[in-house]
């Protein structure tokens, strides 16, 4: 499907990226959604969080949402969507990553942007316990490219998955740390290698064998951080080795269901080869909406409704 075009157009404020993305990233606040909380055991004996929220009234629908780097189920473009989405008839299923419940996970390894095992336990877990016959999946950066990379790679996806929503995707992994390491997000940068360092010296009181002192103060970049923990915990060679297997761009032309990717133009997080033009043309299941304006996961909307919640809702309601 070819790209699709994008009506939207913010306020002048969110028309600069960075105002928008900081805006949306920290002071957005979202009332009035009510989580459960269920922990999942995983077959590898860790577990995962996940927080579930109800539609209004009784429904046979369900979207699993997947938050970003270093989020959680409470972020508020997580509840943001949640809540709208309740609101129209869809139960709300968040799942909060290995560590990012506000409990360190019990294994070495954590998560990372191809971790597709997991959701698939999680997917597994939503079909064996419950009784949805339509299921969505929406992802918001890092869980973008993990919810594009789960329905690439997989041969068969189970009939109940209908469709996809992914915003804000670094379809290329290395493209988009070239963008995180430049000096225009250089506090972006800092306040993600700030709260990844903090983690990994809790997980380091738990295998101190494994990692060491100076093996953080070597991290000085978020590549670093790769290099030295992300690669080592997750079977990889380094950073570029799991950034080369785990880029979704290269599975998009196998996907098989409606799925919607939605990246602004303005995204500073985003390097070039992070806008799939070629691929969705080449696959009727792909579309891509380019908005001029955005910045990551910042897209404003009237009433605290961004247009990336709106615009989702539309879709999963279409298809």
């Amino acid at each position: 499907m070819p790209k699709i075009s994008s009506h939207y157009v913010p306020p002048l404020f969110f028309k600069n990226a960075h105002l928008a993305t900081i805006y949306y990233g920290l002071f957005r606040r979202v009332n009035g959604v009510v989580q459960k909380r269920e922990r999942l055991t995983l077959s590898d004996g860790d577990f995962l969080d996940l927080d579930w929220s109800d539609s209004i009234t009784s429904s046979k629908k369900l979207v699993i949402l997947l938050h970003g780097l270093e989020g959680d189920g409470q972020r508020p473009y997580i509840t943001g969507s949640a809540k709208l989405l309740n609101q129209n008839g869809y139960d709300a299923c968040a799942v909060n990553y290995r560590g990012c419940s506000g409990e360190t996970n019990k294994l070495y390894r954590s998560y990372h942007s191809g971790v597709t095992e997991d959701l698939k336990e999680v997917i597994n877990h939503i079909l064996k316990t419950k009784d949805y016959s339509d299921i969505y999946i929406k992802g918001f950066s890092l869980g973008g490219n993990l919810v594009l990379k789960y329905l690439g790679e997989a041969e068969t996806i189970s009939k109940e998955i209908k469709g996809a929503v992914a915003v804000s995707v670094p379809c290329n992994l290395h493209s988009s740390c070239q963008q995180l390491l430049s000096f225009k997000n250089i506090l972006y940068a800092i306040r993600f290698k700030g709260n990844l360092i903090s983690k990994l010296k809790q997980k380091q009181a738990l295998f101190p064998e494994l990692i060491s002192d100076s093996d953080i103060k070597k991290i000085k970049t978020l590549k670093d951080f790769d290099d030295i923990y992300t690669s080592k915990a997750h079977n990889f060679k380094d950073a570029l080795d799991y950034y080369t297997q785990c880029s979704s761009l290269q599975f998009l032309p196998y996907i098989k269901v409606p799925s919607l990717i939605i990246n602004a133009l303005d995204d500073s997080f985003l390097g070039p080869e992070c806008y799939p033009f070629a691929e969705v043309e080449h696959n009727p299941n792909l579309y891509l909406e380019t908005p001029k304006y955005g910045g990551h996961v910042g897209f404003w909307g009237k009433q605290n409704i961004t247009y990336t919640e709106k615009r989702a809702l539309e879709f999963f309601d279409h298809l």
